[in-house]
C-alpha cells in the first residue's frame, strides 16, 4: 500500500554535521568519526544511474543535509543525470526561510522528508534541545505546502518521551495539504543498553500509535511503522515497512548498528514475517522478551 517504492530510491549520506542535539540521536557518539560520501562517489553514482536507470529517486541525507551550501547544486546535478525525484532528509528548520525553500525547489528537490519530534513547541523543542526549532520546521512545511509538484513526508522517532504525543503530532500537522505520508520509527540506541531510558515499551505505546494511525489515515495520508513487532499490530500489520532504500554510508556505521542485536524473538523460528525486526538487546534488557504476548506472525488476515 506504500506510495513510495523504497527499491526505486538510493540514499547517500553526504553530511555528518548537525545543529540540533536531539535527545534520541542515534549517532551522536559517531558523528565526529563518520565520513560523508565523497563528491567522487556522488559523481560515480550519477553516472551509473544515467547509464542504467536503476533508481528513479535520489535521497540526500546526513545528520543535517541542509548544512551543505552546495545542496542546490547537488540536486541540479542529480536531476540532470536523470533522477525523476530528489528528496532531502532534514530537521526542516532551514526550510522556514522562504527564499531557501524556493531555492531548493527550483534546483529540483521535490520531496522533503522532515523530522517532527513533538506536537508543539514545548515538546518538540524539549526533544531537539533547541528553542524555536518547532516553529521553524512547521513554517517550512507550510511554505512547501504552497508549491505544486512538491511532496512532504514526516518522520517521528517514537521514544519514552514522545509516544504519548503521536496523536497530537498528527493533529498539529492536520492542515498541511502536501503531507503525503507519516512515518513512526521506534527508537533503538545503537548499543546493547538503553542508557538514556528512551526506549518505549511497545505495549504502552500501542494505543497512541493506533490513534495516530487512524487520524493520519482519516486525513488521507499513508502511514509507515518502523521497528515494531508485527504480530502486535494485528490488522495494522500491513503498515509495518522496514524496507529501506539502498544506502551509501561510511562502513563504520554498520559496526555500531550491529550492536542493536535485532531479530530477537522467542517465536522467530515459527514466524513467517518478512518485515519484523523482532526485539533488540536494549529493549529486552528493559522490558523482557514478551514471550507470552508475542506470537508467530501468520499473515495480515490471520486470527490472533
Amino acid at each position: 500500500m506504500a506510495i513510495y517504492d523504497h527499491s526505486k530510491y538510493v540514499s547517500l549520506t553526504m553530511e555528518f554535521r548537525c545543529n540540533l542535539a536531539c535527545k534520541h540521536c542515534m549517532i551522536e557518539g559517531t558523528m565526529d568519526r563518520l565520513a560523508p560520501q565523497s563528491d567522487e562517489v556522488f559523481a560515480r553514482l550519477l553516472e551509473h544511474n544515467a547509464r542504467t536507470g536503476d533508481w528513479t529517486g535520489l535521497i540526500l541525507t546526513g545528520s543535517e543535509i541542509t548544512l551543505r551550501r552546495d545542496l542546490p547544486e547537488l540536486a541540479r546535478r542529480a536531476r540532470a543525470a536523470g533522477f525523476k525525484h530528489v528528496r532531502i532528509q532534514t530537521h526542516g528548520m532551514h526550510l522556514g526561510r522562504a527564499a531557501y525553500s524556493q531555492m531548493l525547489v527550483e534546483a529540483g528537490v521535490d520531496e522533503f522528508f522532515v523530522s517532527v519530534a513533538g506536537s508543539g513547541a514545548a515538546s518538540h523543542d524539549g526533544i531537539t534541545t533547541v528553542a524555536g526549532s518547532f516553529d521553524k520546521t512547521l513554517r517550512g512545511l507550510e511554505i512547501l505546502d504552497s508549491y505544486d509538484g512538491v511532496a512532504t513526508i514526516t518522520n517521528t522517532v517514537v521514544t519514552e518521551d514522545s509516544y504519548r504525543l503521536l496523536p497530537g503530532i498528527v493533529g498539529a500537522l492536520g492542515h498541511l495539504r502536501k503531507l503525503t505520508q507519516m512515518e513512526f520509527w521506534f527508537y533503538f540506541p545503537m548499543k546493547e543498553t538503553d542508557e538514556k531510558g528512551l526506549v518505549a515499551n511497545h505495549l504502552d505505546a500501542l494505543p497512541y500509535l493506533r490513534e495516530a494511525t487512524r487520524m493520519a489515515q482519516a486525513l488521507g495520508r499513508e502511514v509507515e511503522i518502523k521497528n515494531y513487532p508485527e504480530c502486535l499490530l494485528g490488522a495494522d500489520s500491513i503498515l509495518l515497512v522496514n524496507d529501506q532504500p539502498q544506502l551509501f554510508i561510511d562502513p563504520a556505521f554498520w559496526d555500531e548498528f550491529a550492536r542493536n542485536g535485532f531479530y530477537q524473538c522467542p517465536h522467530r523460528d515459527n514466524c513467517v514475517s518478512k518485515q519484523c525486526l523482532g526485539l533488540n538487546t536494549a529493549y529486552i534488557k528493559r522490558f523482557g522478551d514478551h514471550k507470552d504476548l508475542l506470537r508467530p506472525f501468520l499473515g495480515p488476515a490471520a486470527e490472533f
